[in-house]
């Protein structure tokens, strides 16, 4: 009796209620990963965990689309969000398509390889598996000045790599090893997660380059060229709904965070006082990250 009314009813019903048509729920990833200010919402679990649990929750889905564009960031943060999406993927048994728009690198890279397929634009920016780190040295500037700084510590590392002080090259060495461990750890990822897909030489694909999805479709480091509306169609129907998945809102209109910096940002400037010299700065960064690949 049920199947009947709802057969009765189909015709009338809006598209995302129809049992006959496919859904894949979207999530877009977009952002600096790791990287957030008042001004500029990066990409953290904290930010994004509603979302994705939203979007392996919908029900028959048949699978769960990433839109990522992203040019990288924290190590940590992108490996979070790419457990995080495996973990659901597993429990909901979902299958995931990764879609690349401007940019999968670097840490976007190692989140669009939770997904069981990476498609990606002709000329989007592929890859950059590697890992990058940098800073400032004022220590001749303050000099100049007439500036002397005061610094205590216990521990002998405590200030390593500090920028008011002339560059240590054991502190260098020692935050290379950092990386180079950091980096080991980003090229077992993709070898597990692109294994028998691979195609180019690992002193090229792991060297940090970076390619567009034209080229990375022939190294193996994506499986298809496209874009997600046209995909989705080709795949599960020209009327398959792909409804966004955006992140929830709090009573007031605020985003609702999960734990971490993210809710003490969005608590407004008397929880996080970062000042609008910080966020000057931080737009600079990003602006540069992005411009690394010529964004």
């Amino acid at each position: 009796m049920f199947e009947r009314v709802r057969g009765f009813l189909a015709p009338v019903l809006p598209s995302r209620f129809r049992p006959s048509l496919a859904v894949v729920p979207v999530v877009r990833l977009s952002g600096i990963i790791g990287f957030t200010t008042p001004l500029r919402p990066g990409l953290t679990l904290a930010s994004v965990a509603r979302s994705l649990e939203r979007a392996f929750a919908w029900p028959k889905a048949k699978a769960v689309a990433l839109a990522i564009n992203s040019p990288g960031g924290s190590a940590v943060q992108s490996h979070l969000i790419f457990r995080r999406i495996r973990e659901l993927a597993a429990e909901k048994n979902r299958r995931v398509i990764a879609f690349a728009e401007d940019a999968a690198a670097s840490g976007g890279y190692m989140i669009a390889c939770a997904a069981d397929e990476i498609v990606a634009d002709p000329n989007s920016i592929v890859g950059s598996i590697g890992v990058v780190g940098g800073t400032f040295g004022f220590d001749k500037a303050i000099a100049k000045l007439g500036i002397e700084r005061r610094l205590y510590t216990a521990g002998e590392h405590k200030v390593m790599l500090d920028p008011f002080l002339p560059e240590n090259a054991g502190d260098v060495e020692r935050l290379k090893n950092l990386q180079r461990e950091i980096h080991d750890d980003f090229i077992a990822l993709v070898k597990s997660r692109r294994a028998g897909k691979l195609s180019g030489s690992e002193e090229s694909l792991f060297s940090g380059e970076y390619w567009t999805g034209r080229r990375a479709l022939n190294l193996g480091l994506v499986d298809a060229i496209g874009d997600l509306r046209s995909v989705l169609r080709e795949r599960f129907g020209d009327k398959v709904h792909m409804p966004l998945i955006t992140p929830e809102r709090s009573f007031l209109g605020r985003r609702a965070l999960g734990i971490g910096p993210d809710a003490l940002l969005a608590a407004g400037p008397r929880a996080a006082p970062l000042g609008l010299a910080d966020d000057i700065i931080a737009a600079l960064e990003a602006r540069a990250l992005w411009a690394r690949f010529g964004l």
